[in-house]
């Protein structure tokens, strides 16, 4: 790699299911993941869980208490790493587990919800929640139902306003265990290009894209250190 980068500017971290994978943490894309016992349909919609709010605590029940048997991987620890040279870091995350958190990450915009809250379907009630849900829950406000505060198919993810501006203000943008290739995340890197941000993509499987300035093929856990400490190598302040 060879551009340049100073210590307080603007930089980008997309990440998705394969960070998380290396934790453990089954993935709706992997051969072994929860989407093979449940139809996509049924479990992550609006009128899925209109249909079957029971089926859809089940589901999600599954998932909220992988989340108290899991720790953030090298990966994860090494962002934190990074952000304590470059505090102007921000993590634009896919995923909705908490391993970010844990691992003490700052600045981190979960666009697609996150397991740790619930919400009501009708009002804006919300609270932090990973116990078990026997039952619907329902809200204390409004006596309607609460559902996981998850963007689900069909639904737009959250903070997508304050997302393009830090992407346009962006000097440098880092791809973290995913493709860049589902929508509307897709974009997010021809943004950060259109307005001159340098790109690198850190993945297992290999990604076809050309706004990719720097791509390193295998898992983040194993590349990342050696990839950030060559960008704090070329910082100049």
């Amino acid at each position: 790699m060879n551009f340049a980068i100073k210590k307080h500017d603007l930089i980008v971290i997309l990440t998705g299911a394969g960070i998380s994978a290396e934790s453990g943490l089954s993935t709706f894309r992997d051969n072994n993941g929860l989407w093979e016992t449940y139809n996509v349909n049924e479990v992550a919609t609006p009128e899925g869980f209109k249909k079957n709010p029971s089926l859809v605590w089940k589901f999600y029940n599954k998932r909220r208490q992988q989340l108290k048997n899991v720790k953030p991987n090298n990966a994860h620890k090494t962002i934190t790493y990074f952000q304590k040279y470059f505090h102007n870091t921000h993590i634009i995350t896919q995923n909705v587990d908490n391993l970010h958190e844990k691992a003490g990450n700052k600045n981190t915009i979960h666009m697609h919800g996150t397991l740790e809250r619930i919400i009501c379907t009708h009002c804006n009630y919300s609270r932090n929640d990973l116990d078990k849900i026997s039952e619907i829950p329902i809200c204390p406000e409004c006596k309607n139902y609460l559902r996981p505060d998850i963007v689900w198919f069909g639904e737009i993810p959250y903070y997508l306003e304050a997302i393009e501006k830090l992407l346009k203000e962006s000097v440098l943008f880092i791809g973290i265990g995913t493709s860049g290739t589902v929508y509307p995340a897709a974009e997010f890197i021809n943004i950060a290009k259109q307005f001159n941000a340098k790109t690198i993509f850190i993945n297992k499987e290999s990604v076809n894209n050309h706004s990719i300035d720097y791509f390193y093929q295998g898992e983040a856990g194993s590349l990342l250190e050696e990839v950030f400490n060559e960008i704090i190598n070329m910082c100049k302040n």
